[in-house]
């Protein structure tokens, strides 16, 4: 039997996600993943590629307020505002996306943290960031501030095949996935088309080509040729190295770690 083993939040883009027992999962993914993102003062979007320290900051969420905590740093609290005079930022081919500042704390904070002028923005309530329509399954499929697709898979076994081909371990967090899920043959996420979770439907609609973060250790910010060095021998593909499936939930419902995973397709 496949189950769920893992879920993971991630509050803010680029930054670092935590594990949940269970999750609400929504149209644009999972509740509160990827709502928000650092951006530059002209609304451009930052990333660990050019900005690793982005992989020391723990965000949390309690109710409708962020936490922000790095290492020896001071934490800072916030409310988190959804509704109000929209800012438009850029992600990917995303123009005009509305969002909404959140506030001079949180912008001094991560300025100070990053050594750079940012801002922090939650994608404006209501706002649905269309996906390529080339995968998407609804004319209506959005995200947030996701690269292109609301939610990330990946099975435990696939990331055991790729250990071991390298000379030292990765963590699954090298992935950022938001879904893992074991008792399956490795890569076997590649050839799935639609599961279910519980009363969640998904659409396995892409493989996930790598970049460039997977080669950063979420710790000491060191990086590596690998995985990409090895996944490009034999995860090749036409979109390059792969490595998990986006996917796109057709309906909302919650989810719960340990639940069973359905193969429809």
């Amino acid at each position: 039997m496949i189950t769920l083993t893992n879920l993971t939040y991630y509050p803010i883009k680029a930054c670092r996600g935590f594990d949940v027992p269970a999750s609400n999962i929504q149209r644009m993914g999972l509740e509160h993943d990827r709502r928000m993102m650092v951006i530059t003062p002209d609304g451009g979007f930052l990333t660990q590629r050019e900005h690793p320290r982005l992989a020391l900051i723990t965000p949390s969420l309690k109710n409708e307020a962020l936490t922000l905590s790095a290492p020896n740093f001071d934490s800072l609290q916030i409310g988190i505002q959804k509704t109000g005079t929209p800012t438009p930022v850029e992600i990917w081919e995303s123009k005009g996306v509305d969002a909404i500042d959140q506030g001079d704390e949180a912008a001094a904070w991560l300025s100070d943290w990053l050594g750079i002028s940012v801002r922090l923005v939650h994608i404006a309530d209501g706002f649905k960031r269309k996906l390529n329509p080339n995968y998407a399954i609804n004319t209506d499929d959005h995200t947030g501030f996701a690269d292109g697709y609301p939610i990330l898979i990946i099975s435990e076994e696939s990331l055991q095949d790729l250990n071991g081909r390298l000379d030292s371990a990765l963590p699954m967090n090298r992935f950022r996935p938001n879904l893992v899920v074991k008792g399956c043959k490795p890569f076997a996420e590649d050839m799935w088309n639609r599961i279910r979770i519980g009363a969640v439907e998904m659409a396995l609609v892409k493989p996930c080509p790598r970049c460039v973060v997977t080669t950063i250790d979420k710790e000491t910010l060191k990086k590596n040729k690998e995985p990409l060095k090895t996944l490009s021998k034999y995860r090749n593909h036409e979109l390059g190295a792969i490595f998990g499936m986006n996917t796109i939930p057709l309906n909302e419902g919650r989810i719960e770690i340990n639940m069973e995973v359905e193969i429809l397709e």
